[in-house]
């Protein structure tokens, strides 16, 4: 069994924000597989399929994103499951826009619902899912992840989400090997 976790902020006035993008493509994938996201305990969204042969459970997390790690505890612990079976999708600021880049591990890089995903399950060993959100150097980094993608972004935007679900898929068909050998040549 997989977790394949979205990050953003709850509410409508982050609804299509940058900080949301992890929310999106797992509306994305929900959407696909015709998987009904359910609100529990008010602390986030669940859903359950099939992939591949892979039983997968989505969530969006409703803590705002620096408490992000609060849910994934708690639903690794539900589930009992390990970390490695953990696939967070969130934003990259230091990415281009569209862009995607699959990770086994690593540090937080400074994003804080990845940054309180480690200190709240302690540890680094699960994948993530970054989508590029790019960055504008003349407004604050907490303000910039908080707007609404600009209309010449919105077509990359797009086609990035389909990849990031189609990337999901690949990893619990084919492996993170493979697919990150697909995916992050692109």
């Amino acid at each position: 069994m997989w977790i394949v976790a979205g990050l953003g902020n709850p509410g409508i006035k982050y609804s299509r924000t940058r900080h949301n993008i992890g929310f999106m493509v797992v509306e994305e994938i929900a959407h696909r597989y015709e998987i009904d996201l359910k609100e529990k305990y008010r602390q986030y969204r669940i859903g359950r399929c099939s992939i591949g042969g892979e039983d997968i459970i989505l969530i969006e997390p409703l803590l705002y994103m620096n408490r992000s790690g609060v849910v994934i505890e708690n639903i690794l612990n539900r589930f009992h499951l390990l970390s490695k079976n953990l696939i967070v999708i969130h934003d990259d600021l230091d990415m281009e826009t569209g862009k995607l880049r699959i990770r086994r591990n690593g540090s937080s890089g400074g994003h804080k619902g990845i940054e309180s995903i480690i200190q709240n399950i302690s540890s680094k060993d699960f994948i993530r899912l970054k989508i590029g959100i790019g960055r504008d150097i003349d407004i604050p980094a907490e303000e910039y992840v908080l707007r609404k993608f600009k209309k010449d972004e919105v077509a990359s935007i797009k086609e990035v989400i389909k990849r990031a679900s189609d990337a999901v898929a690949s990893i619990l068909i084919d492996g993170l090997d493979k697919t990150m050998n697909i995916f992050n040549k692109r």
